[in-house]
């Protein structure tokens, strides 16, 4: 019987697709045993023990980012981590360490290679972490989700996505979609979303130019995000909702789809074939433009700039787009060639041939 620790989490980027790998580690092998590694402070603390994982703690110990206090402080606390690390590795007679990044992906990584057990790292990220950086260096295995991942030794194996995506029927689901939302299952369906706060910039686009969009035909419905307040005009064309708790309802409806570019959506977006309007959130590194640069070059996406996107940009790009029926087919076209199902499936493939070695 095989014993895995899946590290990672703080984010939902770095946890979903850690819990996906390892429901798909259970149900191929309903004996092993999948162990959880995490910081007390992180998501993982909630959503893993809700999904039935034992979660193993480490404590958390921020790369320094300046020459202060706590880069004097970092080399014992690291130290500290690690043989955390060691400590459950040995207790629980680990086989192999599975890193999906964050803060407890680095310890775990050096860990595993002192207790001599083969470590497999995954990249949800177009731009890497550090803590996968680092890993990657000796990794027996590397997989990314996306094309062109600065990653050493990797390989594209696609994101690890939530079953209820991966087994998504889209066809089968629009008319309880439609019902769900109250919209009309015969008419094409825009869904406009920012993540689970919303996106000030896409809000106000759309509350400027959404008469536009139901003039050429179509059906809105826009997550707007639960602390911003946007005037719902009521009219049964559009759809305003502050979040939506059935995302896969909503993927079954959508015939196009305006949101960000997180690595997660841009994932999932690709794989059920839907054309995409991204708008990248401009905070951070830039790694929301890198994760739609393969969809966009690969012809599944348009990219509009954070700062360009107002009402006019939604008349003079994505309305056009809209009444493009042509241009839609090519972009689910694409989009099928672009995403993957399977990025479960792969990283398994990565870590059975780890353990083989």
């Amino acid at each position: 019987m095989t014993t895995y620790l899946l590290a990672g989490g703080g984010t939902a980027g770095h946890v979903n697709p850690l819990l996906a790998v390892a429901d798909a580690l259970t149900a191929r092998e309903p004996d092993a045993t999948v162990l959880v590694l995490g910081t007390r402070e992180g998501l993982e603390a909630r959503l893993v023990p809700l999904r039935g994982y034992e979660l193993l703690f480490v404590d958390k110990v921020p790369f320094p980012r300046r020459p202060d206090a706590a880069a004097v402080r970092f080399p014992g606390r690291f130290a500290r981590a690690v043989r955390q690390v060691r400590t459950h590795i040995r207790e629980r007679g680990v086989d192999v360490v599975v890193g999906f990044g964050g803060y407890a992906s680095a310890p775990a990584y050096v860990a595993a290679g002192r207790a001599r057990v083969p470590v497999v790292v995954h990249e949800a990220n177009a731009k890497p972490g550090l803590a996968n950086v680092l890993g990657a260096r000796r990794a027996a295995a590397s997989g990314v989700a996306f094309e062109g991942t600065p990653l050493k030794g990797a390989e594209v194996v696609g994101m690890p996505l939530r079953p209820e995506i991966v087994h998504l029927d889209r066809a089968a689901l629009r008319s309880e979609a439609a019902e769900a939302f109250g919209l009309d299952a015969a008419r094409p369906v825009l869904l406009v979303f920012g993540g689970s706060l919303g996106a000030v910039r896409l809000n106000r686009a759309f509350a400027d130019s959404w008469q536009d969009v139901v003039a050429a035909g179509w059906q809105i419905l826009h997550a707007v995000g639960e602390r911003n307040d946007v005037a719902d005009p009521d009219d049964p064309s559009y759809r305003v909702v502050p979040y939506i708790d059935r995302m896969d309802l909503a993927f079954a409806l959508a015939d196009v789809i305006v949101s960000r570019s997180g690595a997660a959506t841009v994932s999932e977006i690709s794989a059920l074939g839907i054309p995409a309007v991204y708008v990248p959130y401009a905070v951070g590194n830039g790694e929301q433009a890198l994760n739609a640069a393969s969809a966009v070059q690969g012809g599944a996406a348009v990219l509009i700039p954070d700062g360009e996107l107002t009402g006019d940009r939604v008349r003079s790009t994505v309305v056009p787009l809209l009444t493009d029926a042509a241009a839609l087919d090519r972009m689910r076209a694409a989009a099928e060639s672009v995403g993957t199902r399977s990025g479960s499936a792969n990283v398994l493939g990565l870590i059975d041939r780890a353990l083989a070695r």
